[in-house]
């Protein structure tokens, strides 16, 4: 995959965790609920139907506003890679103002953990702009640790 600077944000971490444990993690709505949001923030819902045009929906609850957010998976290799995007919801229907598709890549890193990457990709670079004036790297940072830690808690 090659990155355009102008409209993608990514990172790379290795985490202390098995590629399947983290796959896990990333596919099943009772552990989502657990790491996809930098606390304090929390996940009060998740719907995943793990499949090309399947749903991927939350609901973030932010001190206490509800932010509901609907998805599709554009791809799925298993124990590999996810794509998802709120471009579309459910039925391929076209979201209004769509914010990213996200790359959620896995590989191992020969000790048991895993090469984590998360990538963005936005529809342009103000959007890229506007995601990383957000703390996309903070915020995904402490995903991804957050990842770790709850991973760890189930071995």
């Amino acid at each position: 995959m090659k990155l355009d600077p102008k409209t993608d944000l990514t990172f790379t971490r290795t985490i202390n965790a098995p590629r399947e444990l983290l796959w896990e993690c990333w596919t099943t709505p009772k552990h989502i609920k657990h790491f996809f949001v930098p606390k304090p923030h929390g996940i009060d819902a998740c719907e995943i139907d793990l499949r090309v045009g399947g749903k991927f929906n939350t609901t973030m609850n932010v001190e206490g506003n509800l932010m509901e957010n609907e998805g599709v998976y554009l791809e799925v290799v298993e124990g590999e890679r996810l794509v998802f995007t709120d471009t579309y919801s459910e039925g391929w229907k076209p979201a209004a103002d769509p914010f990213m598709t996200a790359i959620i890549e896995f590989a191992d890193d020969r000790n048991g953990g895993t090469i984590y990457t998360a990538t963005a990709r936005h529809r342009s670079p103000e959007a890229r702009q506007n995601h990383e004036d957000m703390g996309f790297y903070d915020g995904w940072g402490t995903v991804a640790t957050q990842l770790e830690e709850y991973a760890s808690s189930l071995r």
